[in-house]
């Protein structure tokens, strides 16, 4: 039980983190029908950017503490990730917003690829040791430890998930996302600016996928060029497991992909005998992937794009 324990707090750190960017991608799809590839190197990027200010500011302020940092690093990373997919959008995707869907998607991942090889020759293709800011002090829940950076990286998920919730549920700027989504050309006729309300959305992603990137560096520790592909695949993922175009599918996907991921490296290895370890883990994730969608192609809570006229 100990085990088990343990690898379902993994679990829900490891799902919250693909909850996040997995809602950037299925706001992005929802709206426009357009699986930005490049929002994993948005992570990427907004966690390399955080180390860079985290090393200025220990410089500057040699005194100040860990959690004051990783505050402003934070937030600094939520408006440089901001700015880049607001540009990225403008630049890559905007042009080609009426050509053949294969046409944004080649670009998508052609964008990714150069954020890659952009970012290996701004902050060098080494790994980069994440600074700790926060208390290494374990917290023993019933056997099971759990950091204080993992218990901050729950805390701050869910304040943002509920913050989501709200922008999209009860805000002037979520029913004009709503509405874009439903028909770009009759909210235009109701005073809404579908491109003004794409690029905000492209934004809010943006700012997810940056809390994850932070939360993610300070988590296993270390940053490099290519950490955000992974992550951005699973999360990926994760929005096609819950149903791509769902907010609410996109969390459940992800803490589910996260469970499914940590509980399965726990006992992979006994299940098959020794011949996989724990590495191996990801096989769970997509085996259930694919039984889900075998069963229910549209994901767990069903596909959510309005059908256009």
């Amino acid at each position: 039980m100990d085990v088990l324990l343990q690898q379902i707090i993994n679990g829900l750190v490891m799902g919250s983190m693909y909850a996040l960017v997995a809602l950037g991608y299925t706001m992005v799809y929802g709206i426009i029908n357009l699986i930005n590839f490049a929002h994993g190197e948005v992570l990427m990027v907004a966690a390399l950017t955080s180390w860079t200010v985290i090393g200025m500011m220990k410089e500057a302020l040699p005194t100040a503490p860990g959690w004051v940092i990783l505050i402003i690093a934070l937030l600094i990373a939520c408006v440089v990730a901001a700015v880049l997919n607001f540009a990225i959008e403008k630049v890559a995707y905007r042009p080609l917003r009426n050509s053949p869907k294969l046409a944004p998607l080649i670009t998508a991942i052609g964008m990714s690829i150069l954020l890659q090889t952009l970012a290996m020759i701004i902050w060098k293709p080494n790994y980069k040791a994440y600074p700790t800011l926060l208390s290494n002090e374990p917290i023993d829940i019933a056997g099971a430890v759990i950091s204080p950076t993992q218990v901050m990286i729950l805390g701050v998920t869910a304040v943002s998930l509920a913050l989501l919730m709200w922008l999209v549920n009860s805000t002037k700027l979520g029913r004009a996302m709503r509405a874009t989504a439903e028909n770009p050309g009759v909210a235009s006729l109701m005073g809404v600016k579908p491109d003004t309300v794409i690029s905000a959305t492209f934004i809010i992603g943006a700012v997810l996928a940056a809390i994850a990137g932070v939360m993610y560096a300070s988590n296993y520790g270390t940053a490099h060029h290519a950490m955000g592909f992974l992550p951005g695949l699973k999360a990926f993922t994760a929005a096609v497991f819950g149903g791509i175009g769902n907010l609410g599918g996109a969390v459940v996907g992800g803490i589910l992909l996260g469970l499914i991921e940590s509980i399965g490296s726990g006992y992979i290895g006994e299940l098959t005998g020794g011949v996989l370890g724990s590495h191996y883990a990801d096989i769970f994730a997509f085996i259930v992937l694919i039984f889900v969608l075998t069963l229910r192609p549209s994901g767990l809570m069903g596909e959510r794009v309005a059908d256009r006229a």
